[in-house]
This record gives C-alpha cells, sequence and structure tokens, in this order.
C-alpha cells in the first residue's frame, strides 16, 4: 500500500503546483528556436537526392488570442548528403496558426507561404534553385505561463525540392 500511497500522493502534489500555470497560453510576442530532423533534396533535371540532416528554426510570432497567433520563422534544412551529392537548403515561412487551446497544452496546425533557396552539388554539377510555396504543419504545445515546449511538424510543398519535411522539438518565450 505504501508504494502505490507514494507515487498518488507525488501526483496529487504536482497537480496543487501546476494549477495556477493550468490555463490558456499567454498572449503576446514571442520568440523561440527549435532543433530537429528534415528531409529534403532536389529533384529537378539531373538531380534527383534526398536525403535526411540536423536541420534548426528561429521563431518570431505573436498570439493575439487563445486560438490564433502569426508566424514568421527562418530555417535551415541542413546538408543532407550521400558522399557524391550534397543540397543545402534555407527558408523563410510565415504562418497562421490555430491553436485547440487546453489546460496546458495546445494542439494546433498551421498554413502559409514558404520563400526557399537551395543550392545542390554532384561531382561536375551544380544547381541552384529559388521559390515560393505553400507550406503547412501542425504540433503540440506544452506551456507553463510564458514558456512552451513544442513538438511540431512541418510540409513545404516545393516540387523541385522534394517535398521537404521538418520535425522539431523547440522552445518559445512569450513577452507580455
Amino acid at each position: 500500500m505504501k508504494i502505490t500511497a507514494i507515487p498518488c500522493a507525488m501526483a496529487f502534489g504536482l497537480a496543487l503546483l501546476a494549477g495556477p500555470a493550468a490555463r490558456a497560453a499567454d498572449h503576446g510576442f514571442y520568440l523561440g528556436a527549435g532543433l530537429g530532423q528534415s528531409e529534403s533534396g532536389v529533384r529537378s533535371g539531373n538531380f534527383n537526392f534526398k536525403d535526411r540532416d540536423t536541420g534548426y528554426k528561429f521563431i518570431a510570432g505573436f498570439r493575439p488570442l487563445d486560438a490564433f497567433a502569426a508566424e514568421l520563422n527562418y530555417v535551415d534544412l541542413g546538408t543532407p548528403s550521400n558522399g557524391a551529392q550534397q543540397t543545402k537548403s534555407r527558408a523563410v515561412d510565415g504562418f497562421v496558426l490555430v491553436f485547440l487551446p487546453l489546460p496546458v497544452v495546445d494542439v494546433y496546425g498551421k498554413a502559409g507561404l514558404v520563400s526557399w533557396k537551395t543550392d545542390a552539388s554532384a561531382p561536375a554539377l551544380s544547381l541552384s534553385r529559388s521559390g515560393s510555396d505553400f507550406a503547412w504543419g501542425a504540433g503540440v504545445q506544452f506551456h507553463l505561463g510564458s514558456l512552451a515546449a513544442r513538438l511540431e511538424y512541418e510540409a513545404l510543398n516545393a516540387s523541385e525540392l522534394a517535398k521537404p519535411t521538418f520535425l522539431t522539438l523547440g522552445a518559445t518565450f512569450t513577452f507580455l
């Protein structure tokens, strides 16, 4: 009996501590960053290459209401390489986010536009492409007041870039 009473008491204590923070996320401007795994490449001309690498992003946004936010991100999808071929993709994207705000957790979807640039190289061959396309994503965010941790998936609808995707774990901080 003592073994089950201790975890129950700990869970109850944590619930009491988290009680004041179990409300909607703060409104206002927020900044953050994320790190994750990207899958990108090139499907254009003589290039037909797609691989994974570590990427990162910087986040700036504004959340005026519990259910809506606007976000601008700088994204570096890393430098996937298979030895002979290599790509370097970067992007700036803007999203509108729609939240399902729950206590301590937000589930969200996002849609927007991305402006991207990719440089690719292979033996005796190089390629540089850029463009603007539709982008979308979804995620879940755990927040305690102004600090939030998020897990999200993003996809860029850029056909020349082999439909890049990005799965990130990040954090944001809201300034009131």
